[in-house]
């Protein structure tokens, strides 16, 4: 799957299995807010999901029907996150947008240098 620039991935696709876009000229229209409603909502039942999975692979009683349906929910939630990963990726600003940090800017604010172990060089 493939960002389309300009264009918003959105968190469905269409009954084809083909994703879907937004065109918008700002993150504000009332379908980017249902879509970020979306996203935020796969992501909280991946998360759920994942606790299930953990205790469900904890059982030693869980037979192979109850472990089958598991990895097909656990694949779904996959797909989901992914999309919202690309998603959201897809909207990040871009280094030659002027946003990547500037290492010989003194008014970039990077935070203490980490600390080196003795004996590195």
């Amino acid at each position: 799957m493939t960002v389309v620039n300009g264009l918003r991935l959105l968190p469905w696709s269409d009954p084809d299995g083909k994703p879907c876009y937004l065109a918008t000229d700002g993150g504000n229209s009332p379908l980017s807010r249902r879509a970020d409603e979306i996203e935020a909502l796969q992501v909280s039942m991946g998360r759920e999901l994942l606790g299930h999975a953990r205790a469900l692979l904890g059982d030693r009683k869980a037979d192979a029907r109850e472990l089958r349906f598991l990895a097909d929910r656990l694949c779904e939630a996959l797909r989901d996150v992914l999309r919202v990963a690309e998603s959201r990726g897809g909207r990040l600003p871009s280094p030659d947008d002027g946003c990547a940090a500037d290492p010989d800017d003194p008014s970039q604010d990077r935070g203490p240098a980490p600390a080196r172990a003795e004996g590195a060089s």
